[in-house]
């Protein structure tokens, strides 16, 4: 019996300059990273790079928790990591939705058997401290409180260390959402007080999609071991996960992403070469050359300047523009990405990102000299 092979080439990506809600563009140093030879996952050589990116993460992070590590899976699974092993059935949690991935969070709760308490806020405001007060208020005895620091859906940037304080004082522990805020803007996880944290690696830290650094505080690291009911998750149960990405002898868990984790370090690397303040500079102070160049273009931005995310410029779309066709203009003339309103905002919206290495002057140069041409053209 003879088979056929299918006659399929090589897939050769074109060149894209990514200036969506992420991905964003990956410097060549990652991208020469992730092809160095692939080693075991519980190599030596690679255990001993293991160890530095968890250092790198607690720096990026701004804590000195030792459970800080890479989730091998995006964001979403550091999300569910987070909730699977925090929220225990019955547990009540305080929820803030302000967007898509607030409401995301709820559903996690639900799935894990838990009872949210929705505080909502209208999508392109960020979450109303007053409001947070009077849910736990209303619902002391609430065990978690959850919110996103940056709401990728919308661009706008909430109150981080006003809100965990909030939590801190009823006793509750704060699950945070950064996955589009690390990296970007200040996060401080142990001045803020936040007991469990999120994000990805595709987009201020410049690093290609499928992994979620995640940080958990002593607190959280207590609660997960006193868990009453086992871990839903088998791959995401953290006590399962501490015996590959701590202590001297590592343990099977699972084949870990090796040369993703190579861009992850890499991309890590540069940030600490950059030094924070210096990248969360350098977004703010491109933010700004690209505001106001959106504006010279009469686009208005969705949220208020004090909550708007530099590296996430969500504006309205004008009246009798085409907005899709906007966006497929840009891709296919012009090769930018930019993108499209989520939920709410779908059809009505842009999401302009200027993320890690995204941010560049060059960048803010290109996408608006083609928006130009394709708006006014």
């Amino acid at each position: 019996m003879k088979i056929d092979s299918p006659r399929i080439a090589s897939f050769q990506p074109p060149v894209r300059t990514l200036m969506g809600p992420g991905p964003s563009d990956v410097p060549p140093r990652v991208l020469a990273a992730m092809a160095r030879p692939t080693i075991g996952h519980l190599d030596p050589a690679f255990v001993g790079m293991m160890d530095e990116l968890k250092s790198l993460l607690r720096y990026a992070f701004q804590t000195d928790n030792e459970l800080t590590f890479p989730v091998s899976a995006p964001g979403s699974v550091g999300m569910e990591t987070c909730f699977v092993n925090l929220v225990s059935p019955g547990d009540k949690v305080v929820v803030c939705i302000n967007g898509v991935f607030g409401q995301r969070m709820a559903e996690n709760v639900r799935r894990c058997g838990g009872v949210p308490v929705i505080v909502e806020d209208p999508w392109g405001a960020p979450v109303d401290p007053a409001k947070v007060e009077e849910a736990f208020a209303a619902n002391p005895d609430a065990a978690l409180f959850a919110f996103v620091h940056a709401e990728t859906s919308t661009g706008a940037l909430s109150d981080a260390a006003t809100l965990a304080a909030i939590a801190r004082r009823y006793g509750a522990l704060t699950i945070m959402d950064c996955v589009t805020s690390l990296g970007g803007v200040p996060v401080l996880l142990d001045q803020w007080g936040i007991d469990a944290a999120y994000s990805g690696s595709q987009k201020c830290l410049s690093s290609t999609p499928g992994l979620s650094p995640v940080s958990f505080s002593p607190a959280a690291v207590e609660r997960i071991r006193a868990r009453k009911s086992p871990c839903p998750s088998w791959f995401q149960d953290l006590g399962l996960v501490l015996g590959y990405w701590s202590g001297a002898k590592r343990t099977y868990h699972h084949t870990a992403p090796v040369n993703p984790l190579y861009g992850l370090h890499e991309s890590l690397v540069m940030l600490a070469e950059e030094g924070l303040e210096n990248a969360w500079q350098r977004h703010h102070n491109n933010h700004l050359r690209l505001r106001a160049g959106l504006e010279a273009l009469g686009l208005k931005f969705v949220v208020r300047e004090d909550a708007r995310l530099p590296q996430l410029n969500t504006v309205w779309v004008p009246e009798g523009v085409d907005e899709a066709q906007v966006r497929s203009r840009l891709l296919n003339e012009f090769s930018i990405e930019i993108g499209a309103g989520l939920g709410a905002l779908a059809g009505r919206v842009w999401r302009i990102g200027l993320m890690g290495h995204s941010s560049r002057p060059a960048n803010i140069v290109l996408v608006l000299a083609a928006l130009e041409t394709v708006i006014r053209g």
